[in-house]
Formats: C-alpha cells, structure tokens, sequence
C-alpha cells in the first residue's frame, strides 16, 4: 500500500534562509556579547574580565610572597629564585595594567627579603620548611597550582585576558620545572 504524496505545507523559514541568516545573526550577537564598554553597566560594578584581572594580579602578588618567605628561610636559594620571582612580579604588574586601578600596594622585581613592603604585606604565607629540597617543592606545587588554575579560568576568561592568562599559566608550568628539574 502506497501512501499519496502531498505537498506539505511549509510552516516556518526554509533550511535556506536558515543558512543564509544564520552567519549574520552570529556576528551580531559575538559582536554584542562580549562587550567590555566600562560604561555599559553603569560604572557601578567591574567587568567579569576586570574581576578575573585583579584575581589574577593578587595570586601572583602572594606568589611573589611565597617566593619572598622561601629567600628569607634560604639565603642561598636567591640567587636561584630571583629571576623566577621577578617574573611572577611582572605578571601581577601585567594583570594590574589591564585591570581597573586598585588600592593594594604592588611589589617591585628587586624587592625581596624580611624587610621588604611585600614580605609583611600578607599572612597567608604559609610557614617554609626547614629543608631547601621541601620549601623547593613546595613552591613549586604552589606554581603548579595556580598555572591550573589560570589553565582553567581560561574558558571563561574573554581575548585579551584569556591570552595573558595562557602565557602565565604557560610560564608558570616553567616555572614548576624549573623548580623540581632544572637547576635554573
């Protein structure tokens, strides 16, 4: 038994002009959602991406911290430790150049040591351990943890900051490595 064959009627748009439309509605609407005009909102609230921003610029400033303890516990660990400390110091100032003005003090790639602004600033710095290998290694799985982090909060994270998120967690997985098999 065959069934005739009738013309449907069409309710709604045609595959066709779903295809031709489709494109420009998405460029409408990537143009539109990803917004960052501080005026768009009235002012009264930072971005998502300026929020991610100043997160970002605190971890590395409390890194920089741990990094201060590790030096003030372990003298002879400086000379190793200064040029990956200067580094995380320089990723807070790139995080705070893009973010909005904040009032917290910022930490300078020569300051380090009991006796720096940054080494009283925070009591969250855990306390070091007494043997170099382990205050090493426990800088590092700080590293590590934050480059994972950052390697995570890239999904949400909008161009600009996402890009500078990736290069720091990049740097900080270096960093891990430069920490526990390097002698860098």
């Amino acid at each position: 038994m065959s069934f005739p064959l009738s013309p449907r009627a069409r309710s709604g748009p045609r595959r066709r002009s779903l295809l031709a439309v489709a494109p420009a509605a998405l460029l409408v609407a990537g143009c539109s959602a990803g917004s960052e005009d501080p005026g768009a909102s009235g002012g009264s609230r930072p971005s998502a991406a300026d929020r991610a921003r100043a997160r970002a610029a605190r971890d590395s400033r409390e890194l920089a911290e741990r990094y201060d303890a590790v030096v003030a516990a372990h003298p002879k660990l400086a000379e190793r430790l200064r040029p990956l400390r200067a580094e995380v110091v320089r990723h807070a100032e790139a995080f705070e150049e893009t973010a909005e003005p904040s009032p917290s003090p910022s930490l300078s790639p020569s300051s380090s040591g009991p006796g720096s602004p940054s080494a009283s600033a925070s009591a969250t710095v855990p306390a070091v351990p007494a043997k170099e290998k382990d205050a090493l290694a426990e800088l590092a799985a700080a590293e590590r943890e934050l480059a994972d982090r950052r390697a995570k909060a890239l999904l949400d994270a909008p161009g600009e900051p996402a890009r500078l998120l990736a290069s720091v967690a990049a740097a900080g997985a270096a960093h891990v490595y430069l920490l526990t098999e390097g002698r860098g």
